[in-house]
């Protein structure tokens, strides 16, 4: 009874690991899509600041 007790939680273990390995896959591809967002758009104030300045001479 004691085996198979481990046997089990050590698939229980392995479940919930895999599991949380796939959330926090999903994590980090939605920080990489919001991380790039985000420099496309400091990238496009940074050039909206230069052409700014170069049109008022």
């Amino acid at each position: 009874m004691q085996k198979k007790l481990t046997r089990i939680l050590m698939l229980l273990v392995v479940l919930v690991s895999f599991t949380s390995c796939s959330i926090i896959e999903g994590i980090f591809k939605a920080g990489v899509g919001v991380g790039i967002f985000i420099v496309i758009a400091v990238l496009a104030i940074i050039a909206f600041i230069v052409s700014k300045i170069f049109s008022r001479k």
